[in-house]
């Protein structure tokens, strides 16, 4: 068994490896925190646990508990930064998932503006919302740019451009009938083809969607009775 003893008290320690270098556990489980306390990790990075090929070395929580009374050494250690651009300034993290509301505070990207990750040449770049994880490691380094939004909605199969995220149902009804008088009409107003917070539905008067391009609308008017 990986142990040793010290002195007269008889006293069992486990062997560890931390970033390549030897420690020692006087108890027989030990977690993520424990471990990165004794190796002079940051907290909030990203420990793992070497895993022989072909496996994949293993991610290793604060709160996971690790049995080292095991055969052989477990060894641990942090992966390199992973590096990306925010606006053509470099960033690192030794976190392999970022979330959009982590970029545009890192980049201080205004409140208005729309975030991007660039995709290859000739291919739309994705839109990366507050709540999406991009994941760092992936082949390439990852470049963010933040944009004012310019979108080109559709409405009863005409192209209109549009500069914010969001539309209301009385915007989008304007733009189909410049002479709208909510007094005298009412309007039915369906779409499709929106993104994952409302892909697809029906707006009332006071309703507001969030859009993408080519978003498209059917807005059809009723006359009050």
């Amino acid at each position: 068994m990986n142990t040793i003893t010290t002195g007269s008290n008889d006293l069992k320690q486990l062997k560890l490896a931390i970033e390549g270098k030897g420690f020692k556990w006087p108890e027989q489980y030990i977690t993520g925190a424990e471990i990165k306390k004794l190796g002079g990790i940051d907290a909030e990075s990203d420990l793992y646990l070497s895993i022989s090929k072909p496996w994949k070395d293993e991610l290793i929580e604060n709160d996971r508990r690790i049995n080292l009374a095991l055969p052989e050494v477990e060894q641990f250690f942090v992966k390199n930064d992973l590096r990306y651009t925010i606006n053509g300034v470099e960033f690192k993290s030794n976190k392999q998932f970022i979330n959009g509301k982590q970029l545009r505070a890192q980049g201080t990207i205004p409140d208005g503006d729309v975030l991007y990750l660039l995709a290859e040449k000739n291919w739309e770049d994705n839109l990366i919302e507050d709540d999406e994880w991009v994941d760092l490691a992936r082949p390439g380094k990852e470049d963010f740019v933040s944009r004012s939004p310019t979108y080109c909605i559709v409405i009863n199969t005409r192209d209109f451009d549009w500069n914010k995220r969001t539309i209301t149902y009385e915007e989008v009804v304007r733009l189909a009938h410049p002479d709208f008088n909510p007094d005298s009409c009412i309007y039915t107003v369906k779409y499709t083809n929106g993104p994952k917070q409302n892909p697809q539905g029906s707006m009332s008067a006071g309703d507001f969607i969030y859009i993408k391009n080519k978003i498209k609308f059917h807005v059809t008017p009723t006359n009050k009775s």
